[in-house]
């Protein structure tokens, strides 16, 4: 797995987008007290469900590749003009 030049700002970003993403699709809000992994794998696992991110083999599941992940998949959604794009 090769890591994107950008990742720290690209799973930040993420995280953003995806609390809003998985709040309007009924999951219960974050508390402050989440833990940010706590936070990754549980988008992690929501995209995978809503099959908008391919699912690792179950085996090879880490926190490091969850965020990776996540990183590719904004990648993707964000508009093609934004700066973290634009690095990558």
């Amino acid at each position: 797995m090769k890591k994107l030049k950008n990742e720290a700002q690209l799973v930040k970003k993420a995280l953003q987008v995806g609390e809003t993403y998985a709040l309007k699709r009924g999951y219960a809000n974050f508390s402050a007290t989440t833990s940010a992994n706590a936070k990754i794998e549980a988008l992690y696992r929501l995209l995978v469900l809503d099959k908008l991110v391919v699912a690792m083999p179950p085996d090879k599941e880490d926190v490091q590749g969850m965020k990776h992940k996540l990183a590719i998949w904004i990648q993707k959604v964000l508009p093609e003009d934004h700066p973290l794009r634009k690095d990558s």
